[in-house]
């Protein structure tokens, strides 16, 4: 028996020490409403999201995705799809955009390799796996922009990969200010409209 990385309240999964998990011990894991998660061979858990994340994600689906599809611009994916590149065996990214010049990276349930665009939403129990372990991750695996919502704030912070392969400083984006993505050129959103409106906020 081990203990999850990210506290939690569910039994200790079965399976090989921290450090040493890969894909095959993943597919064995129990399909029991959470999100499990492997990075540089340690097994993750997020539980599952709130109603104001969820909210926030169909938000960022109407505002980003619909538009990049609709113009040709590739393909979008929201968890639980999961993504196996570098370092990640695999993750599910709260959002991913997939652009058609990388439509080869998406087969067999996953995406094999680093998407455009990748978003994760905080949540209290996740905001220092998404900021510091999974920025890190999607960094060495190629990601070229990674965005970072937090509810809290009702900001976005975004990194984009520079020539070394790493992120450089975030860019900080707040309510009144309008957001917009490299791989999605010509669409943006006011980011207040990602928060405006859901029906809880409770995180």
């Amino acid at each position: 028996m081990i203990t999850l990385a990210i506290p939690t309240d569910s039994p200790a999964v079965v399976g090989p020490l921290q450090g040493q998990w890969t894909y095959a011990d993943w597919e064995k894991l129990p399909d029991d409403g959470n999100r499990y998660e492997i990075i540089d061979g340690v097994l993750y858990m997020t539980r599952t999201p709130s109603n104001f994340h969820q909210w926030i994600l169909s938000r960022i689906y109407r505002g980003f995705a619909i538009p990049g599809e609709d113009q040709g611009f590739g393909f979008a994916f929201f968890a639980p799809s999961g993504v196996i590149a570098e370092s990640v065996t695999p993750v599910e990214p709260d959002f991913m955009f997939v652009t058609m010049a990388q439509m080869g990276i998406i087969r067999n349930k996953h995406v094999y390799g680093a998407p455009a665009l990748i978003i994760e939403i905080l949540s209290p129990s996740n905001r220092d796996y998404d900021e510091d372990v999974k920025r890190a991750a999607y960094a060495r695996a190629g990601v070229a922009e990674y965005g970072v919502v937090d509810p809290t704030s009702r900001a976005v912070r975004l990194y984009t990969l520079n020539a070394d392969g790493q992120y450089g400083a975030a860019r900080g984006f707040t309510a009144g200010d309008v957001l917009a993505f490299a791989c999605l050129p010509g669409i943006s959103a006011p980011v207040h409209t990602l928060f405006d409106g859901a029906p809880d906020t409770t995180l």
